[in-house]
């Protein structure tokens, strides 16, 4: 998979993506990643919506 660099997170934040595209971007971030964890922030069981945070660190190496 190909690296994420810093401009794709703007990408990523500023960007209504579809869902493909988003899911690659995603996939770049965590493969461009030293570390990351997700975390569930909220759930709704009635209408499963949800919301989830992802943490991390890009690879500076990697990334720039």
């Amino acid at each position: 998979m190909t690296k994420l660099n810093v401009r794709d997170l703007e990408v990523i934040k500023n960007a209504k993506l579809s869902p493909d595209m988003l899911k690659r971007q995603l996939g770049m971030l965590i493969d461009s990643s030293g570390n990351y964890r997700a975390i569930v922030a909220s759930f709704n069981r009635m209408t499963g919506e949800y919301r989830i945070v992802l943490q991390g660190t890009l690879d500076t190496k990697e990334a720039y």
